[in-house]
């Protein structure tokens, strides 16, 4: 079977969320199909890092954009109805490349992961096609609006309205439509677009997270994740702010380190915060979490799954999420994770963790095992791989019946 992927963000190195999806998917039809990948790079590095994808599929097309351009392509569409964020991952190049493609050659099946780029083939109708929309991006625009100042706020209301707009419109353009859980399913659904859904949840690779022969040190606590990214800021500022003076109360040689690429100014200035350290990028975050008694994940705001908290479990380090962030992890409260709301409650959680060595080991062992079971890699991909062939089993059953109107027409 010959598959035209696209997504937007290259999807090589997988080294975060928006990248990490994708190249597992790709990884996976390429071993029994003809996969060409379509995407964009946002700068000469990333283009160039983009070429290692060679031996993971049949042949790409990297597209390379600038950051002025794309910033002034979302500007343009502010008084529009379709979504501003959909300018930024537009590229006249890409589009013309996908045209070409599809006037040339042809498909069996087009799969895009995320809905920004569903455009892309949104008109074209002689070949099954899949939208993963991964997250719905839409719930994520409405929900900085709650934690933004007016008259920001305003404008992420605007473009989380747009988004659930665009996102109905063009879930009817395609065969089948999906996401990463089972809660962004569950939105997906409220739609009520007619189109069939599902969903399909995110691995980890256990074998390269897995636990380490170093002993953790009981006084050390991590976060992980991008810095440049709005909900893990906030949450390390509120968390800082209100959870860990509770902490450092009962455990006054508590350690915070904050474990992420690029960190702003404002980030770096926790470091000033007795206890806390601001890494900033790291060639591993292996070795820091393997160092951690637990990982906080204490996110305000949360669309699907978060890797780190996957990767986390999958290295036998317990975990201690928000209600919100645990939504997109197969797992049991309690059982495999633990889950907080407020800031007394996150002390406590973690003070149970760091003073008792048993109930530590007991989530450890617990976790790992959860993610062997139901966050690993093949058993998501069997499950796209059904995915897959209903869509195609769909889109072969109404051709006779296309047929039988063209011959009566």
């Amino acid at each position: 079977m010959r598959v035209l992927y696209l997504c937007h963000r290259f999807p090589y190195p997988p080294r975060r969320g928006g990248k990490i999806r994708p190249f597992n998917m790709i990884r996976h039809l390429a071993k029994r199909h003809e996969v060409t990948v379509c995407s964009l790079a946002r700068s000469a590095a990333e283009a160039e890092e983009a070429q290692d994808i060679a031996p993971f599929c049949a042949r790409f097309f990297v597209h390379s954009v600038r950051e002025p351009a794309q910033t002034l392509r979302m500007i343009a569409r502010l008084p529009t109805p379709t979504p501003s964020s959909f300018g930024y991952f537009y590229c006249s190049s890409l589009a013309r490349r996908v045209g070409a493609l599809l006037a040339e050659e042809r498909f069996d099946l087009i799969f895009v992961h995320c809905s920004s780029v569903a455009p892309y083939v949104a008109a074209h109708s002689g070949t099954p096609k899949i939208l993963d929309f991964g997250d719905m991006d839409s719930q994520k625009w409405l929900d900085y609006a709650r934690y933004k100042h007016f008259p920001l706020s305003l404008g992420y209301r605007l473009e989380g309205a747009k988004m659930v707009a665009e996102e109905k419109r063009l879930a009817r353009r395609f065969d089948i439509c999906t996401t990463t859980t089972r809660g962004e399913w569950e939105t997906l659904e409220s739609y009520s677009t007619g189109t069939p859904t599902d969903w399909f949840p995110n691995g980890v690779d256990s074998e390269y997270f897995a636990p380490g022969v170093e002993r953790y040190d009981i006084d050390t606590i991590s976060f992980v994740g991008r810095m440049d990214y709005y909900p893990n800021q906030e949450c390390m500022f509120d968390f800082c702010a209100t959870a860990l003076p509770l902490l450092r109360e009962r455990r006054p040689n508590l350690r915070l380190m904050i474990v992420g690429a690029d960190p702003p100014a404002a980030i770096r200035r926790l470091s000033e915060i007795p206890g806390v350290t601001v890494t900033g990028s790291v060639p591993d975050v292996r070795p820091y979490l393997q160092r951690s008694a637990l990982m906080v994940a204490p996110l305000n705001i949360a669309r699907g799954t978060q890797n780190k908290i996957l990767e986390a479990m999958a290295q036998g380090v317990p975990v201690v999420a928000s209600a919100i962030a645990a939504r997109g992890v197969d797992a049991v409260a309690g059982e495999h994770f633990l889950v907080a709301r407020t800031p007394s409650e996150y002390a406590a959680a973690i003070g149970a963790i760091l003073d008792r060595p048993a109930e530590r080991e007991r989530l450890s062992r617990a976790a790992r095992e959860r993610m062997q079971s139901h966050h690993d890699w093949g058993r998501s991909m069997h499950k796209l791989d059904a995915i897959i062939d209903r869509c195609l089993a769909s889109r072969a059953a109404e051709r006779p019946a296309r047929a039988l109107a063209a011959l009566s027409n």
